[in-house]
């Protein structure tokens, strides 16, 4: 059975990462595997040398406060952790998903890689438990998990809406090939109409790559139109996902080119911020 993990965190993101990874899990029939993790810096006090500040009693005293008040931080965090695994269990179970909760200590990258290996998917929100106080920033934990992960990752808006229409950032590049062949051979996106969406001049190099990758997703019995246009991609991307209704946004995750480049420098945060529609990345 195909499964997905859901990164959770407790924000307003998880409801929309839940509801997600629930609709690709009644397309592809999978379960889903509900993650929460308990990052270091919540559950422990940064080391303190106090000597030469305080008297042996009084630093004796403060060292026992500071450990019991730690011990305390951790047993709530775990509290917190699996109310958190527990409720997002509860959520897909009523939605008549499959699932399981996981709560992990440590680092959300290593948790990734512990846990992907025979996932399909990663879902994560774009924002985290900041999310209505920097609505500007992306969660912190986001671009490691994209960089880390050798799975597509979703990265969730702020609400889940059906997907009806999607598109794909194209560039012809190894990584959006990836993610066109998933496309074509996979369920999820059975039944969708799609864009292919290419920023550069019109050339017949440009044109063939584009075409060939439209013949690929029509063969596949999907209603695909392309479109070759100049300009700065994450500007021409954002105006097609506005102007035909985009529910999804696909694109590859990493590369040279302009368009990939998108995820990895600056540009890909205005990308991701600039539309509110979830993102699928492939490597």
């Amino acid at each position: 059975m195909s499964r997905i993990i859901a990164l959770v965190d407790g924000s307003i993101y998880s409801e929309s990462v839940l509801d997600h990874a629930a609709w690709v899990a009644k397309a592809i029939d999978a379960q889903v595997d509900v993650v929460h993790v308990i990052g270091r810096r919540n559950v422990g006090s940064a080391p303190a040398d106090w000597s030469g500040s305080l008297e042996m009693g009084a630093q004796q005293t403060l060292l026992a406060d500071l450990a019991e008040h730690d011990i305390q931080r951790a047993k709530l965090a775990q509290q917190r952790g699996r109310l958190i695994v527990d409720g997002g269990v509860k959520r897909l179970s009523d939605a008549g998903i499959k699932a399981s909760g996981k709560l992990r200590n440590g680092d959300i990258v290593e948790a990734v890689q512990e846990l992907e290996g025979d996932a399909d998917l990663v879902v994560v929100g774009k924002r985290g438990e900041a999310a209505d106080f920097a609505k500007l920033h992306l969660g912190s934990n986001l671009e490691r998990v994209v960089r880390v992960s050798k799975k597509p990752v979703m990265v969730a808006s702020r609400a889940f809406k059906p997907v009806k229409r999607f598109m794909v950032a194209f560039d012809g590049g190894a990584s959006v090939m990836k993610a066109v062949s998933h496309i074509a051979t996979g369920k999820l996106f059975a039944g969708l109409a799609g864009d292919l969406v290419m920023v550069g001049r019109e050339t017949p190099e440009a044109r063939g790559k584009l075409e060939a990758a439209a013949n690929l997703l029509a063969n596949a019995s999907l209603e695909i139109q392309t479109h070759l246009e100049e300009g700065e991609p994450d500007e021409v991307i954002a105006r097609h996902a506005e102007a035909d209704h985009i529910d999804l946004l696909v694109m590859g995750a990493y590369g040279h080119s302009r368009v990939r480049n998108l995820i990895i420098g600056s540009t890909t945060s205005e990308m991701i911020r600039s539309v509110k529609i979830p993102v699928m990345l492939f490597r």
